[in-house]
Order: structure tokens, then sequence, then C-alpha cells
């Protein structure tokens, strides 16, 4: 396999903490899903960690079926109702996601809410340099990564019965007080740049207020690729959607050209982006523009400012469950280290653009 690239073939036995009443899920589901047979057999993907995962094998075919974890969860975390229902939603759009078949609120059944959708075979990049790709490849899959980008945020979110999906309006606003406010629960030291930011965010905030669906999590690394060709079959883990900003969304798709080979989610700063086939950080913008119907994009610097402050609090949350003893991830300490450069990152496109104070 090469490095950065998993398979969806790529699966473990299911962790003790994970196991379900298999013969009670078959029942379930010879009931609720048309031509479902058994037997049913389950593995676990290695990831999706927030919500556990498994692949079934049974008589009617390859299902994915996606639960809460057990346990005491906060209210609104491990929204697999909401994923189904964007997910659903989302069907005849354009968008390319799994088929959905059933969602399950009795936790009877499983033990928790689950739902189900296809299986579908492909490859998976952790890392923006798509590794392994040859570079005439790689410039059609980010032109993809544009174009489907694009047609998320075309879509009336009305229309497919997504009205009550999020609150419309002051988007980034409340983002910046949640994640600020994360970011101080979570504090273990100063780090001047996530200061600045929290000052500088909030009065820069740009007037356009337009409301679209949002992924709130969009990367290589949510996406199904097919096994050779450049194309991508399902795009995955919705568990952030809500009603939001597409430039929130197409700002943290651009993190990784401030950011170099390795670094938290992977980055692409400072590679001959040329040679690989990969389009800067202007090229993207300018294709996704085009094929979302809109002008050049103003205060781009206050965009990818927030993007790269929202990771930094994120680390930092990470850094204050370490501090907490809560921290369930071997490289949390690593991962939590992060806060400092990604808000230094994030500071200097304020100080590059010239409007830092």
């Amino acid at each position: 396999m090469v490095e950065g690239v998993s398979s969806t073939t790529e699966t473990v036995p299911v962790r003790d903490a994970h196991r379900i009443d298999e013969a009670a899920l078959e029942r379930y589901l010879v009931e609720h899903v048309h031509g479902f047979r058994g037997p049913i057999e389950l593995r676990q993907f290695q990831g999706g960690q927030s919500n556990p995962t498994y692949y079934m094998r049974t008589g009617s075919g390859e299902y994915v079926l996606r639960r809460k974890p057990p346990g005491k969860l906060l209210p609104s975390a491990h929204a697999v109702d909401r994923e189904y229902r964007v997910i659903t939603a989302l069907q005849a759009s354009g968008v390319p996601v799994p088929r959905t078949y059933v969602l399950c609120e009795d936790p009877a059944v499983v033990g928790t809410s689950f739902y189900l959708m296809d299986c579908v075979h492909g490859r998976v990049f952790a890392y923006p340099e798509l590794p392994g790709v040859s570079p005439a490849d790689r410039r059609a899959l980010y032109d993809q990564f544009a174009e489907i980008l694009a047609r998320l945020h075309r879509l009336d979110w009305k229309a497919v019965g997504l009205e009550d999906f999020g609150r419309p309006g002051n988007y980034f606003a409340r983002q910046i007080h949640r994640w600020a406010s994360q970011y101080r629960a979570s504090e273990t030291e100063k780090i001047d740049a996530m200061e600045r930011l929290m000052v500088w965010l909030p009065e820069n905030i740009p007037a356009d207020d337009t409301v679209t669906l949002v992924h709130g999590d969009y990367r290589p690394g949510n996406m199904i690729v097919h096994p050779t060709e450049p194309r991508v079959l399902a795009v995955l883990d919705w568990e952030l959607s809500t009603l939001g900003h597409a430039l929130g969304d197409l700002s943290y798709t651009c993190v990784p050209y401030h950011m170099g080979p390795g670094e938290m989610l992977g980055g692409v700063d400072g590679l001959d982006l040329e040679s690989m086939g990969i389009p800067t950080e202007a090229e993207y913008l300018d294709a996704y523009c085009e094929k979302a119907g809109r002008g050049p994009i103003d205060h781009w610097d206050f965009y990818i400012a927030f993007a790269l402050f929202r990771l930094g609090a994120i680390a930092q949350g990470i850094m204050g469950r370490v501090r907490d003893g809560t921290a369930n991830d071997p490289r949390a300490i690593e991962r939590g280290k992060r806060a400092r450069p990604l808000g230094e990152a994030g500071w200097a496109v304020v100080e590059q653009s010239g409007k830092g104070r």
C-alpha cells in the first residue's frame, strides 16, 4: 500500500467495546430493508473513531453500518441521524454520496442509533499530496474536488428538505465565538498568535452572509476515489455538515496550501506543485469560482486565517484533554502541540495581507 493511501477493504475484527448483537441486527434489517438477507459478517473500519463504522458482508451484498459509540455522550455529538439525513437528501444532487437504506434510532437493536448505507470500494488519500498518483490524475482529481464542492454550495438546500438543518446567518461570528470559547477552556499556554486572531477575526468578518449547505470537513481523507481512475465515487463523514457559509468550507480545503508536508492533515506548501499536477491556491480558487458561478473572492485573508484559527483551537482542545488525562489518542500530545504553529500560520496570513495591527 502506498504511504498515505488506504483502501475501503482495510478492516479489523470488531473491537470489544464496539461489539453488537448480530442476530438482533439481522432481524431488524430483514424487516426494514427490502431484499436484505443474512447471514451477517461484521468487521470494523480502522477509521471512523468518532462514530464506529463497520463493513458488513451479507447474503444480499456489502454494506456499511455507522453508529453512535456506546457510553455517555454530549447531546449534540455523534449525530448519525443528521449524517443520514443529509446523505439521503443528496442522493440525486450530483454530489457523490453512498446510497442509504435505513436509520434506526431504537437503542434496543444494537445499543445505539445507527444507519445503513452502500459499501463503496476505492482509494482514500490521507494527504493532499495524493501519493502514488500521476500528475495528470492529480490535476483531474483536484478539478473534481473543486467541482463537487461547488455543486454542494450551489444546491437548493430548501428544495431538498434541509431548511431546518442549521441556523442561517452570522455563521462566522458564531463559529469564532464557539472555537474561541473552546480554546479558552482548553488553554495550557499563552499563544500570542491565537490571542491576536481572537481579537482580529471578530472585527474583520466580511459583510457577505450567504447561506449554503456546508460539509464541515471537506478533504481528500473523507472521499473515496475510484480504484484506478481519477474519479471521486463518494464523499463521506458528514457529521459536521450544517447550514453555513461556502467560504468556510472552501478555506478549510485550502489549509494545506499554508502548511508543509507531514503537518496536521498534511500540506503542500513548498512543494513543486506544477510538476506534481497540483494547482496553486489561486488556480484552485479560480476553478471553484468558475464552477460555483461566482466572482472573485474578496477578503480571502479573513477566510484562510479563520480556517487556521479553527484548526488551532481544535488542536488546543486535544492538548486540554492531555492536561486533563482524558486523551485516548496515543499521538494526542503531538497533535495538541500543533495549536501554536497553526495559530502562527493564521496570523502570518493577516500580516501578509497588511491588515494586522
